[in-house]
């Protein structure tokens, strides 16, 4: 997976599509959302791979479930769910970002506060240790004000970028569905069981 073209293939094993939503949403299939299992479990595997790599997802049903199964409402369930994460992720960000900037506008003059009482102080009693004491504290803090408005805005967003570009490309993924032979799938773990 070093190359350019590296392929990441998420694989799901199921016995009906239905296992994919959320069985509590009352829609058909192409407007329903994936249960929160089914999210974790691609979302999870998709993080295993780099992050260039091109996703794709690929779901194992059961021959007879195949031929009923709705392949083009599935693609299009699948995309509507990531795209839809995507744009929730954006939203949290962008709110974040908005309440650190405000925050951010209160730690300063909070600090800028402090700062003027630590002035005062330190003139009122320059000997006094008491009032030193206050002074440095007042300095301390106004610059603590500001931690963690300036930890948002530097460091917090990443891992929502991340999340959301992860979203946007399991939403752009392309969905393949194939059949397997259930009764030679149960044969063989029978056997295997009884072998060991």
């Amino acid at each position: 997976m070093t190359t350019e073209h590296a392929t990441g293939l998420i694989e799901l094993r199921l016995q009906s599509l239905e296992q994919l939503f959320d069985p509590f949403d009352p829609f058909p299939i192409p407007t329903r959302d994936l249960s929160r299992t089914a999210e974790e479990f691609v979302v999870g595997w998709a993080r295993e791979f780099q992050r260039d790599a091109k996703l794709c997802i690929r779901v194992y049903l059961p021959r007879e479930a195949v031929v009923g199964a709705d392949v083009d409402g599935l693609r299009s369930a699948i995309a509507s769910h990531f795209l839809y994460r995507a744009r929730r992720t954006r939203s949290d960000m962008r709110e974040q970002i908005r309440i650190a900037q405000l925050s951010l506008l209160v730690g300063v003059c909070v600090l800028g506060a402090c700062i003027g009482i630590r002035q005062g102080l330190r003139e009122m009693a320059a000997s006094n240790t008491i009032a030193g004491f206050v002074s440095e504290g007042a300095a301390i803090v106004g610059w603590v004000a500001n931690w963690r408005p300036i930890e948002i805005l530097l460091f917090e967003w990443w891992p929502l970028a991340r999340r959301r570009r992860l979203f946007e490309r399991l939403a752009a993924a392309p969905v393949e569905v194939l059949g397997f032979d259930q009764a030679a799938l149960d044969t063989r773990q029978s056997s295997s069981r009884m072998s060991g």
